[in-house]
């Protein structure tokens, strides 16, 4: 049996049956993710052609609402979620118990909870500030491509907790398994779009 039957970390020819059924579960969730990536990339295109000051129509623009301070320390929780999320998946990878799982998987949890905090509460100073979705079309915009990542991000952390107390109750089954595969894929892939939004939204706006 070959190592390597996906892209990404693959769990290993020790694995059993949880290494051979990953090839086709990670293929399909592979054509989700690029179906999301669709998505999001027709929202930033949206984005981009809002930036400027018809699109702005004389209300709030990047420099009058973007904290870049604590963009940037979103970015950093983010960043270092989808790191102890790779050290979870090693874990997993070499058979080191659940415990250490389990361990690093709550450290992406706290880290990616975070984030969210830190993001709510730009959004609610920007309502309090008027720089509400109906604004101008740049709001809009923007609070179509920003919070819709948020959104991911909490899914994110839900599917974490089921994830954990899927292992707590069956334990890392090849079940169990494929699915912490599937979601540190997904998880990865939020830090991708962060770092697009990162990139175009926040430094592009204030560039």
């Amino acid at each position: 049996m070959t190592e390597q039957l996906h892209p990404g970390l693959n769990l290993g020819p020790q694995h059993g049956k949880a290494h051979e059924h990953a090839e086709t579960v990670m293929f399909g969730f592979w054509v989700f993710l690029m179906s999301d990536l669709v998505i999001f990339g027709v929202i930033f295109a949206t984005y981009v052609t809002t930036v400027n000051p018809m699109g702005i129509a004389g209300g709030p623009g990047p420099a009058d609402i973007f904290d870049l301070k604590s963009v940037f320390i979103q970015t950093m929780l983010l960043l270092t979620s989808s790191l102890t999320f790779g050290i979870a998946t090693l874990m997993l990878r070499h058979k080191k118990g659940v415990r250490h799982v389990v361990l690093w998987l709550s450290v992406t949890l706290a880290l990616g909870l975070g984030f969210l905090i830190f993001e709510v509460r730009d959004f609610s100073t920007m309502f309090a500030n008027g720089a509400a979705p109906s604004r101008s079309g740049f709001l809009s915009a923007f609070f179509a491509l920003v919070p819709l990542h948020g959104l991911h991000v909490a899914s994110g952390a839900v599917w974490l907790v089921v994830m954990m107390m899927q292992i707590t109750l069956f334990g890392l089954v090849p079940m169990v398994k494929t699915r912490l595969l599937r979601l540190a894929l997904f998880w990865h892939f939020l830090d991708v779009i962060w770092i697009g939004i990162f990139s175009i939204v926040y430094l592009g706006g204030l560039a």
